[in-house]
């Protein structure tokens, strides 16, 4: 199996590499975006699989990379990753072409099944 390549965008520094290192021992293969400016360069640059992408953004926000993100390549896979009480955000996401969304504090596992699931949906894996 090809290794998944995943793209983290969080302004939360130490979240995003904490995040990028656990998926990286898991045979992910995880790169950082720490704004939605970066992030949107990234995925032009490195076409990635599956993107987790903040909803907070000091710059952009989620939704507006979002947008960038499925205006570039519409087969890349988003999980937006909201904050408490941002649930209509999170479905608001979904309604530009999110693949799902999760609430933080994320549950590792519960994150790597829906990155399993984008991935294979971007693939057309059954």
């Amino acid at each position: 199996m090809n290794k998944i390549n995943l793209l983290i965008v969080d302004d939360e520094v130490e979240f995003a590499a904490t995040l990028a290192e656990r998926m990286e021992l898991r045979g992910l293969a995880a790169q950082i975006a720490n704004n939605g400016k970066d992030a949107l360069e990234m995925v032009s640059a490195s076409q990635p699989d599956v993107v987790i992408l903040d909803l907070k953004m000091p710059d952009l926000s989620g939704l507006e990379v979002l947008e960038g993100i499925k205006a570039k390549d519409p087969s890349i896979e988003v999980i937006m990753l909201t904050g408490h009480g941002s649930t209509a955000s999170g479905v608001e996401g979904m309604e530009k072409g999110a693949f799902d969304y999760i609430m933080k504090p994320i549950e590792l596992a519960e994150l790597l099944e829906k990155i399993n699931l984008a991935y294979n949906k971007r693939h057309g894996i059954a």
